[in-house]
């Protein structure tokens, strides 16, 4: 009986051997800057209440009307793949009460997030991200660390094409007045019905809306920033003063809305333009009323999420990737039974002290072993054999030259050790 073919679901992108490594050096570049801030690793569930989302995130953003994976399961609870991680993160911080301690409750995580898009360059159904969040205070100040650390996460991986953009949304006062001018405003557009409901739940979506009709439509509309409070223009100018001193460029984009409709005050986003229509490769803004909103005390929040898949795209395009020359740094080649347990023995005593060695299993001989040896990226190789257990020693060869050095076998970790450290 012949099976067919599975293949992985549609907009779904894998990272395999050698790509892979390059995948988890922008993942480790891109967490640095938040652990060097005092920032710990929150670890979180994949699927969540729906409610957590269509409350949290809002019923008019793309990502709840047309995104989300929500299935039903088997109690007949709703539940649905995690489209974002800041209400995640803000679910366990009220349920774990950590907003009762020491604030701002300062937190990263990564991992894989799910949207129902046209799957495209750069933009999957599955897709990876590392976020911070800082929660409970506010202050310009936090607002300044939070793009710092996202931007130093980009210039750890080279990147220098990109652009940093920013905005505010206000706080309440700001956004009310500003939404009674903008809902006359579009009140004279003749709007599709769809697009006219969306607008009277969020009227800031329509600066979002992609379409070239609705932006021409949107041209004139009155913006946020020409509202803002005495509060929050302050607040603003001095989150772009923080930055300045930092010596981080940036440009003041005053359509800029974002996806989500928890954001408010302090808003950017990352955008490289090598990347062509899907060009944000990060961002985030601060949300002072999301935690009221899902239930808990009225604390503000800041924080974002870099997209991991972009940011490796970024940096192939600005070839800032690094070569991956070895993947380990001994490939041992064990000839007969006797050779292959010592070889066991002697790699389990080097990988302990943290030296990378890889085994040539499955009783290879000689040329095929040295074939595979070559093509493992390892960094030196020696060959394990009754006479070199005999000898007590090892031809010890340096792949990168072929230099070949006689090594006692107890003396060999300490040599590696030499080797690897010049």
């Amino acid at each position: 009986m012949k099976f067919e073919k599975i293949q992985a679901p549609k907009g779904v992108r894998e990272y395999l051997p050698p790509e892979s490594q390059s995948f988890e050096w922008v993942r480790e570049q891109l967490i640095a800057p938040a652990k060097n801030a005092g920032y710990q690793l929150m670890e979180l569930p994949v699927f969540e209440d729906t409610n957590l989302f269509s409350r949290g995130v809002g019923e008019s953003t793309d990502v709840v009307s047309k995104e989300m994976y929500t299935f039903e399961d088997r109690g007949g609870r709703s539940i649905t793949l995690r489209p974002e991680g800041t209400a995640g993160v803000m679910r366990a911080v009220i349920e774990q009460n950590l907003d009762r301690g020491q604030l701002p409750v300062k937190v990263w995580y990564s991992g894989q997030f799910f949207r129902a898009e046209r799957p495209q360059a750069g933009r999957y159904r599955q897709f990876y991200q590392v976020g911070i969040e800082a929660i409970g205070t506010e202050d310009a100040a936090l607002d300044a660390e939070v793009i710092a650390i996202a931007d130093r996460g980009f210039k750890n991986l080279g990147l220098k094409n990109y652009r940093l953009e920013i905005t505010s949304l206000g706080d309440a006062q700001s956004r009310a007045a500003h939404r009674v001018d903008l809902l006359s405003y579009i009140a004279t557009l003749d709007l599709d019905e769809a697009t006219a409901a969306r607008a009277q739940i969020n009227p800031l979506r329509l600066f979002d809306d992609k379409r070239p009709d609705m932006q021409a439509a949107m041209a004139k509309a009155p913006l946020l920033l020409d509202y803002l409070s005495p509060e929050s223009a302050s607040n603003f100018a001095a989150v772009q003063k923080y930055l300045t001193a930092m010596g981080i460029a940036f440009v003041i984009n005053s359509r800029m809305v974002r996806g989500l409709d928890y954001y408010t005050g302090t808003t950017f986003e990352f955008v490289h333009p090598d990347l062509g229509a899907q060009s944000g490769i990060g961002g985030g803004g601060r949300y002072d009323g999301l935690m009221e909103t899902l239930g808990g005390q009225s604390l503000s929040g800041i924080g974002f999420g870099l997209g991991v898949d972009r940011a490796l795209l970024a940096a192939i395009a600005e070839s800032t990737v690094p070569s991956q020359e070895f993947t380990s740094d001994l490939f041992i080649i064990p000839l007969g039974e006797g050779a292959k347990e010592q070889t066991l023995v002697i790699a389990a005593n080097l990988r302990n002290v943290g030296i990378q060695t890889e085994i040539a299993f499955g009783d290879r001989a000689l040329k095929g072993a040295m074939k595979a040896a070559d093509k493992s990226g390892a960094r030196f190789v020696i060959v394990l054999g009754e006479a070199e257990l005999s000898a007590g020693a090892v031809d010890l060869k340096r792949m990168s030259d072929g230099v070949i050095t006689s090594v006692k076998i107890d003396q060999l970790q300490e040599e590696l050790q030499r080797a690897l450290s010049l």
